[in-house]
């Protein structure tokens, strides 16, 4: 074969690879100017230490907090094969509860989205990313880790890390351990418990 059908053979074989990573880099812009623009949105909203908030400031923080969170996603790690054994309409009420739970919980320490936040590294592979960032506040570093999927044309979360501590395998322990002893019926009626509260 002639040198420059094999540099035209080659260049035609790198073209995948070169289109791979640019919709890597592309991906990464979308994920992290969407994680910054939340991150300012919160901040506007938490306001410095002290600040009181109204029912409906609450109302909105915990929307753009859990808006990009899937937590069907995240509600099928909890329940680990369980997930795929219970009915359609528990597992509707299980992702409601579940929904509803988490977003409570996200405005019990609302000192982390003070913090100042910085990306240190976010991976891209087709569908899903991994975004590792480390929240600053008080001269304390946490690391916060998200794991992330493509939903059409958005990116949500379906798991976060703080301090390397999974918050789905959190509940994952958790709830195992109701299912193990009591039963899923007993892991709902205390969800829904919780969700009343």
């Amino acid at each position: 074969m002639k040198p420059y059908l094999i540099s035209a053979l080659i260049a035609l074989l790198a073209i995948p690879t070169l289109v791979a990573a640019q919709q890597d880099a592309a991906a990464e812009r979308t994920i992290r100017q969407m994680m910054e623009r939340r991150d300012r949105q919160i901040k506007a909203l938490v306001g410095p230490e002290g600040t009181r908030h109204t029912e409906a400031q609450r109302d909105q923080m915990k929307d753009i907090i859990n808006g990009i969170i899937d937590y069907s996603a995240m509600g099928r790690i909890a329940l680990q094969g369980h997930y795929d054994t219970i009915t359609e309409a528990q597992r509707t009420e299980f992702n409601e509860l579940f929904a509803t739970v988490i977003r409570d919980q996200s405005l019990n320490k609302l000192d982390i989205y003070r913090a100042r936040v910085i990306y240190d590294k976010i991976t891209t592979d087709g569908r899903t990313a991994t975004v590792e960032t480390t929240a600053i506040l008080d001269n304390v570093r946490t690391p916060v880790s998200y794991q992330m999927a493509k939903r059409g044309n958005e990116w949500v979360i379906t798991d976060m890390a703080i301090d390397n501590v999974s918050t789905a395998q959190s509940y994952q322990r958790s709830f195992q351990n109701v299912i193990r002893r009591r039963g899923f019926d007993a892991l709902l009626q205390s969800l829904r418990r919780r969700a009343a509260n």
